[in-house]
């Protein structure tokens, strides 16, 4: 079907005037069916734009994507202004009702009707993830061999215990983003436009619409589930903190805060790289995986291989020979990329892939099964019309591949040959907590804090001129975390995440956290495995992976609360799961505790 002709059909058989017959149920699933197929239409366009402007970045791509994103997100409002001939209209199906709601939702970054505002929008979106992706630090502009990208700049945080080497490396990446904030500024009052001509308040209004209950709702449920986790982390940021003022002694503020550039990651959300300074007992456990990944010389795509057989052993179809031959596994040598790994469905009929630059350590090695799952949920629900093809919610996306992570357990490990036999006692068992601690745990209130952010930018209560202010502002109320440097208004260090001038929304990752224990627990219970939550893999387990598979197949075709009530007989999202799986640490790290100063001013 020529795209032009079904548009210009369908401004025909939708279009409202005055004169216009009453609309009917009829209309409205023939008007679904139509948006369905226009977005199969059209999609392939706007991915291989966007993937080609994140793989080759130059003018060209971010030309090319920024053209297709206009023309998408042109397409979008128009067929939600005609959508809006069907609210309040009684009859409709919950299929085609769910297919109108969700049509409003199919993009973050909803655009004002003006096709120039359109057209800024897209260009200052292009320009924001060029940048990032592009972004570095030279110490001579005129000599390229002194500049240093994202992950030079990583490695030094992970690896370098030294503070004023880390602070550097710190400091030098957080530079790169300061150029970002004049667009960012403009950015969110276009899109706040456009979520006011889509009956939104406010960006940040639209993004909670997307939950199955109201913006408001939302909130108090976010607030719900960290109320259940925060005990768990503030003891560990107080363990953590004390450890930090041992190794620099001196140096760490009174307030009870860690120092951003000393975490072992350029944004503080994942601690793993303090193990061996946080380990409960060195040495107890062999569970050097970066180790063995070297001694066993695994290649980028041997450490894909490896995790697909993980989600082939529980019964999933195997990755389509396409996936190996199109995805980016490495950084290219002779080009810019956006290494931030990330997943994608280039054609919603099984051209997948992922895109890393992989390098043979733990932490990439974890990220592999954390993006397969976003491409198996990918794969399960193709089969769906496009507007159901996306998670119950997009926590439920984060979560599939993470749930996977939790079952990567010492004995798995051992079981694979990148790790030696762990001895089961509880030091070992202790190690190993304290070890996904650091990531999972740790990771929980950075979260929260990106969109409590972007939703104060969003709505007002976050001005320009505060933008950075209230961003460390707010590190330091859910995280504990403070830099060691002066920050100003002239830096914009929200933008040093690729999220935020990415504009992915951020609270998934958040509610991927809460779910993945949650999903655990059942998945375990489902496949008949004993014992501790923690001692829990699911690998090779079958009866598990079906359940799973299903609830997959559902995508979002159905309020996200029957989705997971399908999945762990409720319908609401619970963190107790990880309060069971980590009780042995919260214990041990109780004991640690007694008798210091936790807590932050």
């Amino acid at each position: 079907m020529n795209p032009v002709r079904c548009a210009l059909a369908l401004a025909v058989a939708f279009g409202v005037t005055a004169a216009a017959p009453a609309a009917t149920t009829a209309d409205a699933d023939s008007f679904v069916a139509a948006v369905n197929q226009e977005l199969r239409d059209n999609y392939v366009e706007i991915t291989a734009a966007q993937w080609v402007a994140e793989t080759y970045i130059n003018g060209d791509t971010e030309t090319l994507v920024a053209k297709a994103n206009e023309r998408a997100l042109g397409r979008l409002s128009v067929n939600v202004d005609k959508s809006r001939q069907f609210d309040g209209l009684a009859g409709l199906s919950p299929l085609t009702r769910r297919g109108i709601d969700l049509l409003k939702l199919q993009t973050a970054m909803p655009a004002p009707k003006d096709p120039a505002k359109l057209a800024e929008l897209t260009q200052i979106a292009s320009r924001l993830n060029a940048a990032y992706g592009s972004g570095k630090s030279c110490s001579d502009e005129a000599k390229p061999e002194t500049c240093r990208n994202l992950d030079q700049l990583s490695k030094v945080l992970a690896e370098n215990r030294d503070w004023d080497a880390d602070l550097e490396a710190w400091t030098a990446w957080h530079r790169t983003a300061r150029g970002m904030r004049k667009d960012y500024v403009r950015f969110a009052e276009l899109v706040n436009e456009g979520s006011r001509e889509m009956g939104y308040a406010n960006a940040g209004d639209m993004w909670r619409a997307g939950y199955d209950m109201s913006s408001a709702d939302f909130r108090k449920e976010t607030d719900r589930l960290w109320s259940q986790v925060q005990p768990l982390y503030k003891d560990l940021q107080c363990y953590a903190q004390h450890k930090l003022e041992q190794q620099y002694p001196g140096k760490l503020a009174k307030d009870g805060t860690i120092p951003a550039h000393i975490t072992g990651n350029m944004w503080s959300q994942d601690w793993a790289a303090l193990y061996p300074l946080l380990q409960p007992y060195p040495g107890v456990s062999n569970l050097d995986v970066d180790a063995a990944l070297k001694e066993k010389q695994y290649t980028p795509v041997a450490m894909v291989q490896r995790a697909e057989d993980f989600y082939s052993s529980v019964g999933f179809p195997p990755l389509p020979k396409s996936f190996y031959e199109k995805s980016q596994l490495t950084r290219p040598a002779d080009r810019d990329v956006v290494c931030h790994a990330s997943a994608w469905d280039l054609n919603l009929d099984g051209d997948v892939r992922i895109k890393m630059c992989i390098n043979a350590n733990e932490e990439d090695f974890r990220t592999i099964y954390h993006e397969l799952g976003h491409i198996y949920y990918y794969l399960a629900y193709n089969t769906l019309p496009p507007l159901f093809q996306t998670g119950a919610h997009d926590g439920f996306h984060e979560a599939i591949g993470d749930t996977i992570q939790l079952s990567l357990t010492p004995g798995y490990l051992a079981q694979i040959g990148l790790a030696g036999a762990t001895r089961p006692s509880k030091e070992a068992m202790l190690n190993a907590q304290m070890k996904l601690a650091l990531e999972k745990i740790a990771f929980l209130p950075f979260g929260k804090l990106i969109d409590e952010w972007r939703w104060g930018v969003f709505d007002g209560s976050i001005k320009p001129e505060n933008y950075n202010a209230a961003w460390w502002a707010l590190k330091k109320k859910y995280q504990g975390v403070a830099p060691s440097v002066t920050r100003s208004e002239e830096d914009f260090d929200p933008g040093a995440k690729y999220h935020v001038p990415g504009n992915t929304p951020y609270m998934r990752y958040f509610l991927a956290h809460i779910l993945q224990f949650q999903f655990q627990r059942e998945l375990c219970k489902a496949g008949g495995v004993k014992g501790p939550l923690h001692e829990c893999s699911i690998y090779g387990n079958k009866t598990a992976g079906a359940k799973y598979w299903a609830m997959l197949q559902k995508g979002s075709s159905q309020p996200w609360q029957e989705t997971l009530k399908e999945l762990t007989g409720k319908g609401e999202m619970d963190a107790s799961a990880i309060l069971d799986y980590f009780a042995p640490l919260h214990a041990w790290l109780k004991q640690q505790n007694k008798g210091k100063s936790c807590g932050w001013e």
